[in-house]
Order: structure tokens, then C-alpha cells, then sequence
């Protein structure tokens, strides 16, 4: 009976994580639809659209780490549920901007907000679930990332037409955090370690970001985190722009489009892909990563052909990129459970931190930066090869379009460095159950 209570308690506590996920996600996307409007408004170039993103993730990245180490320590709710509203107020603040210094100043505060969450809420499901379900429980967690996406993508370019202005969606999109921060604040915290076979030490441990490192998969799991991160940054930053610039579509259908590409896939990937996992990582226990590896070498081939296909092609590029991108979703069904698998429970919620940072300083914060360089570097190589004296909108199409080539090979990247992981996840994991 007891046991019944736990798990119905469990499933309670993801759902809420889940839809607090979910506007993490939705929240963070409105930008990456409106880089044109504000582009425009304020004479942007890309790079500086691309410094946006990046000052963001470094933020989240450099604040996440002393999140984390609370999180170990501290009451997981409260860091949540406070986070959630240090972040929801300041994406109702992005409405107010006036130029692109406050623009900038207000989405690095909503990135110390956000950092607060996923390392937490990835500890909490570790105490929540077992290992044999960890896939699937972090699958539906993560479903938070395509459906906010979704929501963001498929309804951001709607509120805007409605409104007459792009600062309509922040000011919408502030109040449902709010309400589920309140509801966090009523969580049931489960003792760390109560989902592990084997009773888990509890005393605090010494060092613990040196002992988090000392784990060899955790280095391989964070390189290829990072690429991963490229991938994905520089994927949902710039996909809109890339389809009103070099596709010819306008704001709404080109929002609606990378919902689909970008969120619609994950639905599937995440549902599917962590059911995969676990079926895999039960069979064997490099299973897990060696399916993961796979799926991200396939998901580079295919992001790489859609990019070679012409601007009146759209239907195939949307298909074939979005296959592309499906497979990519099994980097988060195949590498959080992993993590969980070699860290014991007193280190998670550092070692997510960890794992975060160097994510997000290293990929998140340089995807969208590298891109929008590369696209202005591109854009005036254009300009000169056509013997143009102005830029124009046709040239930032083929800059763009040629810089967004750094997404295939980011994710190629990323499916060695978990090929490589699942040569070490196997002593690791014994080493944690053994600690």
C-alpha cells in the first residue's frame, strides 16, 4: 500500500516538473521567433542576435552550478519554485525593452532564474524513479522541451498579429509560471537515494565537484552534451530566420514550420526513444548509449543533405530535416539516464550542474555566436562575389544558410563521443553501485 502511495506521488510530481518544464522551454523560444522583428526594429546584425542567445546560456550556466550544489543540499522545491518566478517576471520585463542593451540585460536575468530548475528537477526524478524507468520517466520530463516549443512556435507568430506587436507573447507568457511555482512550493520531496537497490550514504561528501569528475563517462557524456548543444542552440535560434530569409516564408508559417521540425519530432523521439532506451539498456547495459550514438550518426546525415537542398524545396527540406531531428532527441532519452547510472545520488544534482555548465558555456553559449559570425562572414562574401556595394536581405539568406552547416557536423560530433561513453558507462555504473 505504501508502495502505491510512492509511486502514485511520483507520477503527481513529474506531471508538475513536466508542465513547469514545459514553459522553461516556451519561455526561452520567443525570442528565437521574434529575431526578425527585432532584428529590423533596431538595425541587429546576426551576430548580435546570436550574443543574445549567448550571453543568456552563459548566465545559466555560470549560475547553475552553485544551484546544483544547493540542489544536493537544500530543499529541491524551494529552489524550483523560487526560480520559477525569478524567471517568469523577467520574461514579463522583455515586453518593456526599449533597445538592444536592455533587450540583453533582460534575458541574462531570465537565465539566472531558469538555472535554477533542471538541475533539481533531474535530481528529484533520480529519487523518484528506479534505474529501469529513469529513461522513460526523464523522457516524459524532457517531452517539456518539443512542447513548449510547440506551444511557442505555433502560437508566438498568432500573438503577434493579434497584438500588432512582438512584445505581446512576454507579456502572456510571464502569468503560468506563477501558478506552477505556487504549486511547487507543495511538493512532497522523497530522501535522496530512495529509488536506489542499495542503501545510499548520506553524509555530505567532500570535494564534490572533483569527485563528479573523476568519473570517465561523465567526460564523455559532457563532449558530447556540448556538440549537442551547438546543434540544438543553433538549430532553435536561427531556424526562423532561416525559413523567412532563405525560404521566403513569413513570420507565422515560418514559427509554425520549426514547431513541427523542432517540437513535433520530439513528441515522438522522447515518447518512443526513452521507451527504446530502456527496452535496450535492459538487454544490455551499454544499450542505452549505443542506441543513442547510432541515432545522432543518422540524424547528422540527415540535417546535413536538407541543407544542401535549394529555396523552393520546402516540403522536402521540412521532412528530411525533421527526420533528422527526431533521431537527435535520443541524446536526451540516451545521456540524462546515464548520468544518473554513474553519479550516486548524493552527487546528482552537482553533477548535472556540472554537466550544464560546460553544456551551456561551451555549446549552448557558442552555437547561435559561431552561426551568427558565420553568417555575417558569409553574407559579405557574398556581397563581394556578386560585385555589390550594399547588403541585402538575399545575401543574409545565403550567409545564414551556409553557417546553419554547423549543425551536422555538431551532431556527428556528438554520436562519437557517446559511442566512446558507452566503452566506459559500464564500469562506472558498477563503480557507483558498489560506492
Amino acid at each position: 500500500m505504501n508502495e502505491g502511495k510512492q509511486a502514485n506521488n511520483a507520477w503527481r510530481v513529474l506531471c508538475l516538473l513536466f508542465l513547469a518544464n514545459l514553459f522553461n522551454f516556451f519561455d526561452r523560444a520567443i525570442p528565437a521567433i521574434l529575431n526578425e522583428p527585432i532584428r529590423h526594429e533596431w538595425g541587429l546584425t546576426d551576430f548580435q542576435l546570436g550574443l543574445v542567445a549567448s550571453a543568456f546560456t552563459v548566465v545559466y550556466a555560470i549560475a547553475g552550478l552553485p544551484m546544483g550544489r544547493l540542489a544536493d543540499t537544500g530543499s529541491r522545491k524551494k529552489i524550483m519554485g523560487w526560480g520559477l518566478i525569478v524567471w517568469s517576471a523577467f520574461t514579463g520585463l522583455n515586453g518593456l525593452v526599449w533597445n538592444f542593451s536592455s533587450y540583453l540585460a533582460v534575458r541574462i536575468g531570465v537565465g539566472i532564474g531558469e538555472a535554477s530548475y533542471s538541475p533539481a528537477a533531474s535530481a528529484l526524478i533520480g529519487d523518484l524513479f528506479p534505474s529501469n524507468r529513469r529513461s522513460r520517466a526523464l523522457g516524459i520530463f524532457m517531452l517539456g522541451l518539443p512542447l513548449g516549443l510547440i506551444l511557442a512556435f505555433f502560437t508566438t507568430g498568432a500573438v503577434v498579429r493579434a497584438f500588432g506587436s512582438w512584445r505581446a507573447p512576454f507579456f502572456l507568457a510571464m502569468v503560468p509560471g506563477i501558478v506552477l511555482a505556487v504549486l511547487i512550493f507543495f511538493i512532497k520531496e522523497p530522501r535522496r537515494g530512495a529509488a536506489e537497490e542499495q542503501q545510499v550514504v548520506q553524509a555530505t561528501v567532500t570535494r564534490p565537484i572533483r569527485k563528479v569528475l573523476s568519473i570517465p563517462t561523465m567526460w564523455w557524456l559532457t563532449l558530447a552534451g556540448i556538440a549537442a548543444n551547438v546543434a540544438a542552440y543553433s538549430t532553435n535560434f536561427f531556424m526562423v530566420p532561416l525559413l523567412q530569409r532563405y525560404f521566403g516564408l513569413p513570420l507565422e508559417k515560418a514559427a509554425i514550420i520549426t514547431g513541427v521540425i523542432v517540437g513535433v519530432t520530439g513528441l515522438i523521439g522522447l515518447t518512443f526513444g526513452g521507451w527504446i532506451a530502456d527496452k535496450m539498456h535492459q538487454r544490455s547495459e551499454r544499450g542505452r548509449l549505443l542506441f543513442g550514438a547510432l541515432g545522432l550518426l543518422v540524424s547528422a546525415g540527415a540535417t546535413a543533405y536538407a541543407l544542401t537542398l535549394g529555396g523552393t524545396q520546402i516540403a522536402l527540406f521540412t521532412a528530411v530535416f525533421s527526420f533528422g531531428w527526431l533521431l537527435q532527441y535520443n541524446y536526451y532519452t540516451c545521456v540524462y539516464p546515464a548520468i544518473q547510472d554513474v553519479v550516486e545520488p548524493r552527487l546528482r544534482a552537482t553533477a548535472v550542474a556540472v554537466f550544464f555548465a560546460a553544456l551551456y558555456l561551451l555549446g549552448g553559449a557558442f552555437g547561435p555566436i559561431v552561426v551568427g559570425l558565420l553568417s555575417d562572414h558569409f553574407s559579405a562574401t557574398a556581397m563581394l562575389a556578386a560585385g555589390a556595394s550594399q547588403m541585402t536581405e538575399e545575401f543574409k539568406a545565403d550567409g545564414l544558410h551556409a553557417a546553419m552547416f554547423v549543425i551536422p557536423v555538431a551532431l556527428f560530433i556528438t554520436a562519437i563521443a557517446m559511442f566512446v561513453a558507452a566503452r566506459t558507462f559500464t564500469r562506472d555504473a558498477n563503480a557507483m553501485k558498489a560506492a
